[in-house]
């Protein structure tokens, strides 16, 4: 064999020799990888709030009232559940009371002068009748009469003004009465008193117009509770009521809740410097819960736009840009374009590209994960 053959083998076996220590001994270790399995399971189709949402009440009535004067009774405190037309607030009321007193006397005086004055004018009428038939007889004079018809005349007259005097005292001490009410401030409806701002023996004063005055009271009717969330406006034409959502609660993280959507705005909100954004509300399926949450907490809103029962699907989070996935199979990650189909930010549907069971990756942390490095799924 020629000295140039034998050098030329022996030159290929070092290479086979390094190549294949380099493919075994001298190979990098698998880099390991986050993995789940393709399987079925539901899929929905979601919007989310564009910021957050907030816990309110439909029925929440800051009050006040009406005339001022001196605090004498606060039945209830912050924190207290209180029925319909209970006292919230009570004013000092003697001068209301007084004039209560003043206005009955007055009418009482005003129907007994009315009274008085119809007697007088039915005696000066039944004397006009008698006068009457005893001129048609020529006993009496057609000057007599006249003065009888006159005195009757002026009798009613004197009636009819009593009777408007006793109308007018009426009035009055309706009057006083309304104002005696306006001394205790009743709550319009059931609730809990949030916020008291005021105390025994202050002093609170009416709001002059145009100059408004900080309410005393905060009352919030808990069965009224709600969520109003702002959505982007690009998804206001797929926002329907009924349609199904869920609620997570930053005072109890961790959990959603179930409820749907009752109103959807009617207008886009524009706000400078803010994304246009369309309020919807939401009630909880489980009222009795949506009564312990404090208005003014801060929600996310969840509208459930579409669902897939029983869908071969995928962590969201597994998808790559174009559509693309990493599958792990034979010790090494292979590229795979799928076709996505429903999706959130949890999971989305593959339509095609996948089979149920296939290993995919979910962690891109290292450089290393890319298609055609080894690989070992992470335990």
């Amino acid at each position: 064999m020629k000295p140039a053959l034998v050098k030329l083998g022996i030159a290929a076996s070092v290479v086979a020799g390094l190549a294949l220590l380099r493919a075994t001994v001298l190979a990098p270790a698998p880099v390991p990888v986050r993995v789940v399995v393709v399987e079925r399971g539901r899929v929905e189709q979601t919007v989310t709030n564009s910021r957050a949402g907030t816990v309110k009440a439909h029925r929440r009535a800051r009050l006040s009232p009406e005339i001022g004067g001196r605090v004498t009774a606060l039945p209830h405190r912050e924190g207290a559940r209180v029925r319909r037309a209970d006292l919230l607030l009570k004013i000092d009321d003697a001068l209301q009371r007084a004039r209560c007193e003043v206005a009955g006397r007055e009418s009482s005086a005003a129907a007994a002068e009315r009274a008085r004055a119809c007697l007088a004018a039915d005696r000066a009428e039944r004397e006009w009748r008698r006068t009457e038939s005893l001129a048609r007889d020529g006993i009496v004079s057609a000057d007599a009469l006249d003065a009888f018809v006159s005195s009757a005349k002026v009798a009613q007259a004197a009636c009819d003004a009593a009777g408007a005097a006793a109308e007018r005292a009426r009035s009055a001490l309706e009057l006083a009465r309304v104002e005696l009410e306006k001394t205790a401030l009743l709550a319009p409806f059931d609730g809990v008193v949030a916020e008291l701002s005021i105390e025994l023996g202050e002093w609170t004063t009416p709001s002059p117009p145009g100059l408004p005055i900080p309410p005393v009271i905060d009352l919030i009717d808990t069965a009224s509770i709600h969520v109003s969330a702002p959505m982007d406006e690009v998804d206001s034409a797929r926002i329907r009521i009924g349609q199904s959502v869920r609620v997570t609660v930053d005072s109890h993280p961790g959990r959603s809740f179930p409820g749907r959507v009752v109103r959807v705005a009617p207008y886009v909100l524009d706000v400078e410097a803010q994304n246009r954004t369309v309020e919807i509300e939401v009630e909880l399926d489980d009222a009795a819960f949506a009564t312990t949450l404090l208005p003014g907490t801060s929600t996310d809103v969840e509208v459930i736009l579409s669902a897939r029962e029983d869908a071969l699907r995928i962590p969201t989070s597994a998808l790559l840009e174009g559509g693309k996935v990493l599958v792990l199979e034979a010790g090494r990650l292979a590229e795979r374009t799928v076709t996505p189909g429903l999706r959130n930010w949890d999971f989305t549907e593959v339509e095609q590209g996948l089979r149920e069971g296939e290993r995919i990756v979910v962690s891109f942390e290292r450089p290393e994960i890319k298609p055609g490095a080894r690989a070992r799924a992470e335990t």
